[in-house]
């Protein structure tokens, strides 16, 4: 049988990979897809686990060889997903959960309908600030880009099969898992994500 895939994304700073984190380590045969980036690893990361870093010139010619599902640029920074380990392990049966930003999911649900996507919103975009402000890790300029790429992606959560609201950690762990489980979910909490969505300067 098929494995599934997951895709799985959210505006930086919305505590997407402490959720990914945690459900990674309550299933232990979900793979998850390792992306290729251009840019530069942070302390602590390390290649392979976190991403595979290479340098521009590699990455572009993996494009011209079709080796990715998908990529997309931000920030400046190219970001992709192999083709080969994904495809793979669902024909082996095995389910993938892909870490992906809007631009990149749009891709692979126009090539995999069948992909389960999900969308987690921070509280508010005054709490994805503190959030990102509180990581200590860029300087000002690129926590306003963040902000205003939050901004940006917001708008697509309708896309989404589901939308987990990141507040209560422990609350979203057991959401995600839930889906992951193919078991009942509370409805969306339509009137509470448009407040949010509006904390953005967005439509709801």
């Amino acid at each position: 049988m098929r494995g599934n895939l997951y895709i799985v994304s959210a505006p930086s700073g919305s505590g997407k990979t402490t959720l990914l984190q945690y459900l990674l380590r309550q299933f232990n045969d979900l793979k998850f897809s390792v992306s290729h980036t251009t840019r530069q690893p942070r302390k602590g990361e390390r290649n392979g686990v976190d991403y595979f870093f290479t340098d521009r010139e590699t990455f572009l010619a993996m494009v011209d060889r079709e080796e990715f599902l998908e990529w997309a640029e931000y920030q400046g920074q190219l970001y992709g997903t192999s083709r080969t380990f994904v495809e793979g392990n669902l024909e082996a049966g095995k389910d993938v959960i892909l870490d992906i930003d809007v631009q990149g999911a749009l891709q692979v649900k126009s090539k995999m309908p069948g992909a389960v996507s999900i969308f987690i919103l921070p509280p508010s975009f005054a709490e994805l600030e503190r959030r990102l402000r509180a990581r200590r890790l860029e300087p000002e300029d690129t926590i306003r880009r963040r902000l205003e790429i939050a901004r940006g992606e917001i708008v697509f959560y309708r896309d989404y099969n589901y939308i987990i609201v990141n507040d209560v950690l422990e609350d979203s762990v057991l959401l995600l898992e839930a889906i992951v489980r193919g078991g009942d979910l509370p409805s969306r909490q339509e009137d509470r994500i448009k407040d949010i969505i509006s904390s953005f300067g967005g439509l709801g």
